[in-house]
């Protein structure tokens, strides 16, 4: 796990360096900021209406009466711009991963009493715009659909709790929704 998580990071720092004269943008959801959920994505242009996207998310703030929205989630993916990269509409293909330990939240009701922790995976398709604020700012809005497979334990209590079970769950729906800010670093 440490060796994937080193690779990703080499990824998200890295890779940049290394597309000398490609467009490079940073990017954050503000939907994920809203949950209290840090999240940071590069995007690096590969050709003229090609680029590539890492996405991730972490969340490990502390919640009074052990409530728990705590995850990491990773969201490679694949875009085509109509028009040319950066500008206007696109398509994509992403994957995702994630690991979770959501519960004892209170104003969810099945998730009042029973905290859920495991692993994510999937993908899916998306569609969004770019709207560019002068040359190195911009907002994307974009939403994707696909499929998620989640493995997870169920448990009475947030801790240490006693385990009601253990379960797999296959989704199809949305997978990715946002609204970016988007700083170019070219």
């Amino acid at each position: 796990m440490r060796r994937k998580f080193h690779f990703l990071l080499f990824l998200l720092i890295g890779l940049p360096v290394f597309v000398a004269g490609q467009q490079t943008a940073l990017k954050t959801n503000a939907f994920f900021w809203a949950t209290t959920t840090p999240n940071i994505g590069v995007e690096v242009g590969i050709s003229h209406n090609i680029t590539i996207e890492l996405w991730g998310a972490y969340n490990a703030w502390k919640y009074p009466d052990d409530m728990k929205l705590n995850l990491y989630l990773l969201q490679p993916e694949a875009r085509y711009w109509f028009c040319r990269k950066f500008e206007g509409h696109f398509i994509g293909m992403h994957g995702h991963y994630g690991h979770f330990n959501i519960g004892q939240i209170p104003f969810i009701s099945g998730l009042k009493e029973y905290t859920l922790r495991g692993d994510l995976y999937g993908g899916g398709v998306s569609y969004g715009y770019h709207w560019a604020f002068g040359e190195r700012w911009g907002i994307e809005a974009m939403i994707g659909a696909g499929y998620a497979y989640m493995k997870y334990d169920k448990l009475r209590c947030a801790e240490y709790g006693e385990r009601e079970g253990s379960y797999t769950r296959t989704y199809f729906g949305p997978t990715r929704i946002g609204i970016s800010f988007i700083y170019f670093l070219r």
